[in-house]
């Protein structure tokens, strides 16, 4: 099994590539969409946030609360911490489930947001960072997903600059062009990382 960590600053077009990847034969493992998974309704780790929260962070229905969630450990990391020790061991335990049920075979790609922010990459076998100008996905932020330039700008900072996460790369996708010019070098990566599966497995 190969293990590759797969990060991205937001609207570098990581997703893009994530679903390139996956079209080809790899086994995503998802970390946002776990992350949403392990506080569904009904979840030990919904529970856990709300004993630690509070009930006023569900919404009608009893579901998670996201914004108002949000808006109380966006910018207190006292709380984003504690909110933090809650969901990534759920999370951490989720993900190696899923890869040990790949098979030995498979090439996992870990889709992690914040892998460079947490100092995950020791965990994978090599590490792929798409990349994009500041100025792109700003442009992108707000022309294709409609935030505004300061949310846009806000969303960015708070996440590791485009040098940090190009220090833990072992390869980098250049994602500052057009749709178009993005499927061709994924396909590459995509026959690089069969190659080094097949190198582990002789």
């Amino acid at each position: 099994m190969l293990k590759v960590g797969l990060t991205g600053g937001i609207g570098a077009g990581k997703s893009e590539v994530s679903r390139l990847l996956a079209s080809y034969g790899a086994v995503i493992v998802d970390a946002d969409r776990i992350a949403r998974e392990v506080v569904e309704p009904g979840t030990p780790g919904l529970a856990a946030v709300v004993a630690e929260f509070g009930p006023e962070v569900l919404d009608e229905a009893g579901r998670l609360d996201r914004p108002k969630l949000g808006g109380i450990v966006f910018n207190d990391p006292e709380r984003l911490r504690a909110l933090n020790a809650i969901v990534h061991p759920l999370v951490g335990a989720r993900s190696a489930e899923l890869e040990a049920s790949a098979g030995d075979d498979a090439i996992v790609v870990h889709d992690v947001p914040l892998l460079a922010e947490n100092g995950l990459a020791p965990l994978y076998d090599l590490v792929v960072v798409v990349d994009a100008s500041p100025q792109t996905q700003l442009d992108r932020l707000v022309r294709l997903r409609g935030m505004s330039e300061s949310e846009a700008r806000s969303r960015m900072s708070a996440q590791a600059t485009r040098e940090q996460r190009l220090a833990v790369a072992d390869v980098v996708i250049d994602n500052d062009g057009p749709l178009d010019a993005l499927e061709p070098q994924v396909r590459k990566v995509w026959e690089e990382l069969r190659e080094r599966a097949g190198a582990v497995r002789g």
